[in-house]
């Protein structure tokens, strides 16, 4: 049986949910996201095997136009979408790119390398804000119409329940990532160190605590339904202060 979830967290935006272990030890899930366009197309920050549940569930939501990669550590997978997607745009951070193994890969945006304005062709519903500050070059997206944050790395809600929801560990095995998120001790402080540009960190982080969301979807840990804005000033305290 397949251990991916997928759910349609509100209408035209999909999850795919399973487990994943950060260094095979850490149990902090997995999640890719699908975002509907207007155009029907679909955008999505691909960040999860390309299994024959995932693509099966694409294939019917619509032509894939857009796969993004979220940070420098989220590139696994994105030669596999690619290559089942060749028609669709692929961009990621600059940092994704010198991690991923496939050289020959073509990508046709680079956050980190292309002019800060530059425009990809989805910024009418999916506004993003690349945080070159932050150790894995993180990219925040907003989806406007359901007022979604998206991002990777940004932000963790653990423990991640949903993505182990149809497996057979626990994600709460490991002692110390049992509750790591918004409202602990612990996040914020992780978070500031993981700035190794303060200044550039500060800025990004006003930027998205200034967009207009109510939900947030991490790739790590739960989605965190409401009060998302709350979450995001929580986590990023120690900047926006």
């Amino acid at each position: 049986m397949s251990e991916t979830v997928i759910r349609e967290v509100t209408k035209g935006v999909w999850t795919f949910s399973r487990p994943f272990a950060r260094f095979g030890i850490f149990p902090v899930g997995g999640r890719s996201t699908a975002v509907k366009l207007q155009n029907g197309g679909l955008w999505i920050l691909a960040s999860t095997p390309l299994d024959a549940e995932t693509k099966s569930q694409l294939d019917t939501l619509g032509p894939v136009q857009y796969i993004v990669g979220a940070d420098a550590a989220h590139h696994l997978y994105l030669g596999d979408y690619k290559k089942a997607y060749p028609t669709a745009t692929l961009i990621a951070p600059e940092g994704a790119i010198t991690a991923h193994g496939d050289k020959n890969l073509t990508f046709d945006g680079v956050w980190g390398r292309d002019p800060p304005d530059t425009r990809y062709g989805f910024e009418d519903e999916v506004d993003h804000c690349y945080f070159s500050g932050f150790k894995n070059k993180d990219v925040a997206f907003l989806h406007r119409t359901s007022k979604t944050l998206i991002e990777a790395d940004l932000l963790m809600n653990l423990p991640a329940k949903e993505q182990y929801s149809k497996s057979s560990s626990t994600p709460s095995s490991i002692l110390g990532m049992a509750k790591f998120g918004p409202s602990s001790w612990l996040h914020p402080r992780v978070t500031w160190n993981l700035g190794v540009d303060k200044k550039a960190m500060t800025k990004d982080a006003k930027t998205v605590a200034g967009w207009d969301f109510d939900r947030i979807i991490p790739c790590h840990g739960d989605v965190i339904e409401t009060n998302g804005k709350q979450a995001w000033n929580e986590t990023f305290r120690f900047y926006l202060d």
